[in-house]
């Protein structure tokens, strides 16, 4: 176990000015790091403190987590104090204190040290269930999922407690934000409005945006609460008003300026006439019920006004609540809130349906009503998206914004899995449902329905309500006419979606039910429901890869079943998205079994064993990314549609869930390029200042590097250096060894090259290794290698790696490289015979065994020693740890591994006595023998109750 950041930040906090924060020995490869020469702020003009890698505002207290094995320490508190420099500039600086002594005398004579407390307290009555439960509570979440989803199908469809956290696993909340951007300043006004609705979900921002009245963005930026730019997207080109993006990897700081409301999205044109728009990034409580909406605009040129309306219908009325944000309307700069008479009105082609009258003020003038008992008419306009909003001031100068209510618009994807799971009476077949679905300004619903692996013929497919009663169903419409039996697919659209529809398909109310001979109710059934943009590019419009057991060889009767979006893109990288429903989880406490499924992809090939890659684990039921190092073969099989995607669980190993994957594609010469180009935008051609920004930046030779990039330095060209979050890395250049007679060198080149103009005719070709369809692919050198066969690994751009052999293990298929093991040297100045050799040797003239030397830290071969504190060990040795105001830990145990610190908490046995107790000074509980025990009990006879559990 590596020494903690945290652990580190905590020395560093109490005066420690030895801290050594290179990487030299923490690598796994022979590499040179060199430290930025300016380490950047985490962020440039937000006030807080850095410490163990997470940022604190100021006047936050915490308590330090210096990870494994050291764990919280709960008596130790840290607080973040503002302090000033001499010009009166705000910062923050760590304090970190011993709370131990603060601690209450407890009112009993055996006090008991509760997990997580610094603080004995005197035990209860229940003290052992609520230990008990102290250990489950993280998994509590867990035993939630398996309770009361039969209760749910007597509750009524308004009841949306069916959409819980069923099906969201660890991480994947998401907080969802508003943002209405107008062009109105003091310098300039625009016509245009946008809207933006964003979603956070763990460190990505996904974003929808639409537009009116201003032409197609260019750029859509995001600033921080200096104004600086933070993020910018450059937008795609494309005919639709609805622009779709992801931010990901949100830095800390910037977090929790968006969740404190302190960011500002800008949208800029590329037109000839420059328009720009703006506004602020905010939370609100409707985001959560919002089904219709509508962007207000003025018919006044460059009137710089605009808003937003976010409605809903009631549960069980038909009432249609709204709220308004409005920009512009109201002109008053002065700093006393002015008050201001404004009239909204409902209006169906020009005639007004209803009207309200009311105030609002100049420094908040949004505004929230509702509007009671729709009937059947206004119902009909609104589900067509012929009904308008219109807000107008009744002031002097009367301003008026309007726009048409239309469902709710976003880039999210509204789809469906259909399980045998989840039927309402459900089964284990191995079937397979999948559905998507598209809805339209007038209301009409596009949809895409397949089914596979059913048990007999389909008799019904229906979109439904949640049953109000068991087994008694409601259906809203029937789409088994547009069923075709031969293709197994229903495509068409519904165009007669009532208001009340569009809501509950919006709020996730809705299912689709597939009805077969042998299960007249349904054999599959599945929530419509919508799926977060994810910004890969995954053919969302066009219907996924059905995953089912039915596919899985041998078959799997299962009650799971899943869809698949899969692509590859001009760099040859794969993307994919899985959604999953219904699979498999075991009981016991275990954190593997929670782990729902590991999502594989592999080749389906009679000639050879089928050989697969690991996508990637997940909990919940989604999975999402991009694999980029794919093989020829892989790629290939994915042209001829001869490759699977696979769900894996732990109940089925092997598969529980599969379905064959068709992605044509001209990649047969396996990926391009190091990076795709929204990388390349991304590393190598942003703004210098923008880099000065970057917390991960690189300042090396006086130049900002960007994260992820590489460079020739200037000192030589027989370097590559690369920028890892803060940190250059420096690695030689390894020349290939070349097989003709004679070779030129280049000036501007570090390695030889074959000159090929001078190269006689009956110079023979070197031989070409066989090939072994059996062994390993590596994608180094792009080979096939027998297996138990042994090489130095090539890797772009750096060349043949000398330093690491690679070893195929046999019948598995797998690589297994390490790095090479340098022989222990006792000369003072090792030396490299050859830029290519590994390993330093000793000169001839030198051969005394004298230590290893302070300036010679950059032979990485042979062992190194550790530095802990103030303290520096030699390898192997080892040592209690001690810690900044806790003091020698000596239930732990640290030692010097090859220059790496490793610390590892002592293993306790496990005891079977019914009398346990820990001696002071002791890591251990241990057991009380019975005379220690009649000691104990005559020398405290009033004790005699707490020795008995």
């Amino acid at each position: 176990m590596l020494v903690p950041r945290a652990l580190r930040s905590l020395l560093c906090v109490l005066g420690c000015a030895w801290l050594h924060t290179g990487a030299a020995s923490r690598l796994k490869s022979p590499a040179l790091p060199i430290q930025s020469e300016r380490e950047p702020l985490p962020f440039k003009g937000l006030s807080g403190c850095s410490f163990g890698g997470r940022f604190y505002s100021l006047e936050d207290t915490w308590h330090p987590d210096l990870g494994e094995p050291f764990g919280v320490m709960h008596c130790v508190q840290c607080h973040c104090e503002t302090q000033k420099n001499r010009r009166g500039k705000v910062f923050g600086k760590v304090n970190c204190k011993n709370i131990k002594q603060d601690c209450p005398d407890p009112n009993c004579d055996d006090p008991i040290l509760l997990p997580g407390h610094c603080c004995k307290t005197c035990p209860k009555a229940d003290d052992d269930k609520k230990q008990t439960d102290s250990l489950l509570e993280n998994f509590e979440y867990f035993h939630e999922k398996s309770k009361g989803k039969e209760d749910d199908l007597h509750k009524s469809y308004n009841d949306r407690s069916y959409l819980s956290s069923e099906d969201m696993g660890p991480g994947e909340s998401r907080t969802d934000f508003v943002a209405v951007l107008t062009g109105g300043t003091e310098l300039w006004s625009s016509s245009g409005v946008a809207r933006a609705r964003l979603s956070l979900s763990r460190t990505s921002l996904a974003f929808s945006i639409t537009y009116l009245r201003m032409g197609r963005p260019s750029k859509i930026v995001f600033l921080d609460s200096e104004g600086t730019t933070a993020f910018e997207y450059r937008v795609p080109k494309g005919q639709t008003d609805m622009i779709c993006g992801v931010w990901k990897n949100l830095a800390k700081p910037l977090m929790r300026q968006l969740q404190s409301e302190q960011m500002r999205i800008r949208i800029i044109t590329s037109t000839s006439r420059r328009e720009e728009v703006e506004g602020k990034i905010i939370k609100h409580r409707a985001l959560f019920a919002e089904t219709f909406s509508s962007t207000l605009t003025s018919e006044e040129e460059n009137s710089g006004m605009g808003g937003i309306a976010m409605l809903t219908l009631s549960d069980t009325e038909n009432n249609l609540h709204f709220i308004l944000i409005l920009q512009g309307l109201i002109k008053h700069t002065g700093k006393e809130p002015l008050l201001v008479p404004i009239r909204v009105q409902l209006v169906y082609r020009q005639h007004i349906l209803r009207e309200i009258r009311a105030n609002v003020t100049s420094h908040d003038p949004d505004f929230a009503e509702v509007l009671t008992d729709l009937n059947s008419r206004e119902l009909f306009w609104l589900s067509r998206g012929q009904l308008e909003i219109a807000v107008a001031t009744e002031a002097q100068d009367p301003q008026q914004i309007s726009g048409f209510i239309t469902g709710r618009r976003s880039c999210d994807t509204i789809q469906s899995v259909m399980s045998s799971g989840d039927a309402l009476t459900p089964g284990k077949t191995g079937g397979v449902g999948s559905a998507i679905f598209s809805l339209h300004d007038n209301g009409t619903l596009d949809y895409q329905v397949q089914v596979e692996g059913l048990t007999s013929d389909v008799v019904g497919l229906t979109v439904e309500l949640k049953p109000r009663r068991r087994n008694k169903r409601s259906v809203l419409y029937d789409l088994t006419p547009e069923y075709n039996k031969a293709t197994g697919q229903a495509v068409g659209s519904w165009s007669r979606l009532e208001a009340r529809h569009i809501h509950m398909l919006l709020q996730n109310e809705l299912f689709i039910n597939v009805a077969t001979a042998h299960s007249q109710e349904g054999e599959l059934r599945g929530q419509i429901k919508a799926l977060l943009y994810s910004g890969l590019e995954a053919p969302r419009h066009e219907l996924p890869t059905p995953l089912a057991g039915h596919f899985v060889s041998p078959p799997v009767r299962t009650g799971a079943s899943g869809h698949a979006w899969v692509s590859v893109d001009k760099q040859c990288h794969l993307h994919y998205e899985i959604v999953v429903a219904g699979l498999s989880k075991t009981d016991d406490l275990t954190v593997n079994a929670h782990l729902h499924g590991l999502a594989e992809i592999g080749e389906i090939d009679d000639s050879s064993t089928t050989n697969k890659r690991l996508l990637t684990g997940f909990y919940g039921s989604q999975a999402q990314g991009v694999l980029k190092d794919i093989s020829v073969e892989l790629l290939r099989h994915l042209d001829h549609g001869t490759a699977f995607i696979q769900v894996s669980t732990k109940l089925n190993p092997r598969g529980e869930i599969r379905g064959r994957v068709h992605v044509p594609n001209n990649c047969e010469f396996g990926t391009r390029g190091e990076v795709d180009e929204a990388e390349f935008d991304d590393l190598f051609v942003k703004d210098p200042e923008e880099l000065k920004k970057d917390p991960h930046t690189c300042f090396f030779e006086n130049q900002h590097h960007a994260h992820g990039s590489r460079w020739t330095p200037s000192y030589d060209n027989c370097f590559s250096c690369s920028c890892q979050k803060r940190t250059v890395i420096c690695d030689p250049v390894i020349c290939p060894v070349l097989t003709c007679s004679r070779t030129i060198q280049p000036e501007d080149k570090c390695c030889p090259i074959c000159d090929e103009r001078k190269e006689p005719k009956d110079m023979k070709a070197p031989e070409r290794v066989d090939e072994h369809p059996e062994g390993c692919y590596f994608e180094g050198d792009q080979k096939m290698h027998a297996p138990g066969t042994t090489w130095h690994p090539f890797v772009p751009p750096f060349g043949y790696i000398k330093c690491a052999v690679c070893t195929c293990k046999g019948s598995t298929g797998e690589v297994h490289c390490e790095k090479v093991t340098c022989p222990v040297l006792t000369c003072s100045h090792p030396v490299r015979r050859n830029p290519s050799d590994c390993c330093k040797e000793c000169p001839e003239e030198d051969r005394t065994p004298t230590g290893l030397e302070h300036s010679d830290m950059m032979q990485a071969d042979g062992p190194r020693h550790c530095k802990f504190g103030k303290n520096y060990y030699q390898n192997s040795d080892n040592w209690h740890p001690w810690v900044p105001l806790v003091g020698e830990m000596k239930c732990i145990n640290c030692w010097c591994d090859h220059g790496v610190t490793k610390c590892q908490r002592k293993q306790c046995p496990v005891l079977t006595c019914s009398n346990i107790t820990r001696r002071e000074g002791s890591c251990c509980p241990e057991c009380v023998d019975s005379k220690e025990e009649d000691d104990l009990m005559m020398k405290v006879p009033d004790k005699r109750r707490t020795w008995r559990h």
